[in-house]
């Protein structure tokens, strides 16, 4: 019938395996369908309804309450088909579960044993979106689009809710036991709150559960809202109860390989066995692998150590984690198997290269994207054993690439004002013109200085143009970057382009020590978070950088979006002073040396508003030593070769300019 056929119109977005072996589930525009092979049958097994149940109640008046009252026949005419409604509605469609306007239903999923659909009621925060305006269109009127809100105080809230196919009801899981969800955070403090706890639960980021293959538990990954705590808990399906694993508090932010930094984002979290669970944690200062036995919570480091665990998946037949590491150093991806039973970790790939890597599903073979610094990704193969050689499959590069002589960059470390070390890049050529050029990554948290191939391949390219004209070129893993433990993460906690700004002021110094730069034709260019640091760079350290080139800067935090920022500076409205010292556009009037913007107007992640506010700021004090460059079709990454093109002849005549 037409209530057991899925339309061929459906998409399909997930597939459920479970313990029975005919049956596999869909899901498929936010419900779950049973595909049952043994008759070919697709049967709905969750209805999920936006709108209040219907109230199909009759309308009485006198003639009608007489014929009920004279022919009982009408009456039992009318419960015959309301009785028969019913049993359709319980052969074809299983109990409605209502949701309002204002809520979504999401992470839809459903246990091994089929029995038991976690879904979760999740109520977006009402927050304005941000427009912004395409003038280039194809019928020469502009063209309104909408992109994603400004940060703010306002948190979505979600909740979780089991539903019984077998009792056919449905009921929510209370989280209001978990430790600390009340506490504050301690930067209140800084403005007169010294209440150690809310008076209402936070709102909460709940995770889709991870099912035990018993079908009788799950593991659930909740964050709270502000990002301060993560908890691990151990759900019972049948009773919608739970009991705690793990606690992760950070007064920062919770975040790092692994365990992520944007709490709507799935962490590692699986299960070894019926009663074992692992999951990654930043408890030493270091995100390594930690198992916990369920029943009696007693947690095991499974790895250790001043490196950083980056991905992990368990092989199927549970002896072994594999896992992509730094562990020779921060800069590599390396391959390990973690053996189970000895807690012996076996190098399997280790070098200075990167990996990212798939397993046959036979567990004999792998596959594997390898990189260095000078050869972009290229697909082999190899043995899953331990010092096996990787066999090459692909050549995707061009001739006209082949013929570059690429120079590889030499990987320092940069001694900073505060006893840290700072890794970079170093891109030297045969002869230097005492001039020097310093790049910043994106991204914030991303690694740039490693050796694999570059996540900014065009910047990395475009450094050998530099060091051909003699420049000496140094790309530095600055303070928040990926992959060197919990504190160089989270250094920049309420105030950015401070600690981070410094490590480049320190590079600055390292070139003009180390290697004879001469200290007055520095440059410093780079891109969004690299954009904002070169701004910070002329505005608030104004005699250390002879010229800059912003791309797609952030000027102020107050105008980004909401999940980056919050980790970082919390709220507008509750740290305002977060905000006004990490925002370029509070330190305007520092300008000296010669600044080049450039900025997309179709960029919807770091909006071309921004830029505008900070140029009109500059007209307002009177500044003369800057220039904004527009690009009317692109977004916040170039697509079109000629606005590349043009961008990239801009910054290098700017370095030739001032720096020569």
């Amino acid at each position: 019938t037409s209530y057991l056929v899925l339309s061929l119109q459906q998409s399909i977005d997930q597939v459920f395996r479970v313990t029975k072996s005919n049956h596999i589930f869909l899901l498929s525009n936010n419900n779950l369908y049973l595909w049952d092979d043994a008759n070919g049958t697709y049967t709905q097994v969750s209805q999920f309804v936006q709108g209040a149940p219907k109230n199909e109640e009759k309308q009485s008046n006198f003639l009608s309450k007489q014929q009920e009252e004279l022919f009982p026949y009408l009456t039992w005419q009318e419960q015959k088909k309301t009785w028969q409604k019913n049993q359709q509605s319980k052969r074809f469609f299983p109990k409605a579960i209502y949701y309002s306007d204002k809520e979504n239903i999401q992470q839809v999923a459903i246990d091994p044993s089929g029995a038991y659909i976690t879904y979760v009621r999740y109520t977006p925060a009402d927050e304005k979106p941000t427009e912004y305006e395409a003038i280039i269109t194809a019928d020469g009127y502009t063209q309104k689009r909408f992109a994603r809100p400004k940060v703010s105080d306002k948190e979505p809230s979600s909740q979780l809710e089991i539903f019984d196919r077998l009792k056919d009801s449905s009921y929510v899981v209370s989280f209001a036991g978990l430790i600390d969800i009340r506490k504050k955070p301690e930067y209140l403090k800084a403005y007169g709150d010294t209440e150690s706890f809310y008076k209402t639960d936070r709102a909460l980021c709940i995770h889709t559960p991870v099912f035990n293959e018993d079908g009788k538990t799950a593991l659930v990954d909740i964050r709270s809202y502000d990002n301060k705590d993560r908890w691990i808990v151990l759900l019972d399906l049948s009773k919608g109860t739970w009991k705690l694993l793990d606690h992760q508090h950070d007064e920062a932010w919770i975040g790092g390989p692994g365990i992520s930094g944007w709490n709507e984002e799935d962490g590692t979290l699986g299960w070894i066995s019926a009663t074992n669970c692992y999951f990654q944690s930043e408890e030493t200062g270091y995100s390594h692998l930690y198992q916990v036995d369920v029943n009696t919570l007693q947690k095991t480091a499974l790895t250790s150590g001043n490196w950083e665990v980056h991905e992990v998946f368990l092989a199927k037949d549970k002896k072994s984690l594999y896992l992509i590491a730094k562990k020779i150093h921060p800069g590599v991806r390396n391959g390990y198997q973690l053996n189970l039973q000895t807690k012996q970790l076996i190098p399997l790939f280790e070098g200075n290269f990167g990996i990212e890597w798939q397993l046959s599903p036979d567990g004999k073979r792998w596959a594997i994207r390898y990189s260095t610094s000078t050869q972009p990704w290229e697909l082999y193969t190899a043995p899953n054993k331990a010092g096996a050689t990787m066999t090459r499959v692909t050549k995707s590069t061009l001739p006209a690439f082949d013929q570059l002589k690429i120079t590889a960059p030499s990987i320092v470390s940069i001694p900073t004002s505060d006893g840290q070390q700072a890794i970079a890049r170093l891109y030297k050529g045969t002869k230097s013109n005492g001039a020097a050029v310093l790049f910043v990554h994106g991204a914030g948290y991303l690694q740039n200085a490693h050796h694999y191939w570059s996540y900014y391949q065009r910047e990395m390219l475009f450094h050998q143009l530099l060091i051909a004209q003699g420049y000496t070129v140094l790309d530095v893993d600055y303070r928040a970057s990926e992959g060197y433990g919990r504190k160089w993460r989270t250094d920049i906690y309420r105030h950015m382009g401070e600690r981070d700004l410094l490590d480049y002021v320190d590079a600055k110094n390292y070139l003009v020590k180390e290697l004879g730069i001469d200290a007055n034709r520095v440059g410093i260019y780079g891109g969004s978070y690299g954009g904002f640091i070169s701004l910070m760079a002329m505005l608030k350290t104004p005699d250390t950088f002879k010229c800059a080139a912003a791309l797609r800067s952030v000027t102020d935090w107050a105008h980004y979006n909401h999940e980056y920022t919050s980790n970082i500076l919390n709220y507008p409205s509750t740290d305002s002073i977060a905000y006004q010292r990490s925002s370029p556009i509070y330190f305007a009037e520092g300008l000296k040396g010669q600044l080049l913007m450039l900025h997309g107007m179709q960029d919807d992640n770091v909006q071309f508003q921004d830029i505008v506010r900070l140029n009109q700021r500059f007209i307002e004090l009177g500044k003369t030593s800057y220039q904004l460059a527009v690009f009317p079709t692109e977004a916040h990454g170039f697509t079109y070769t000629p606005a590349w093109v043009d961008e990239y002849r801009r910054i290098l005549e700017l370095f030739e300019t001032n720096l020569k």
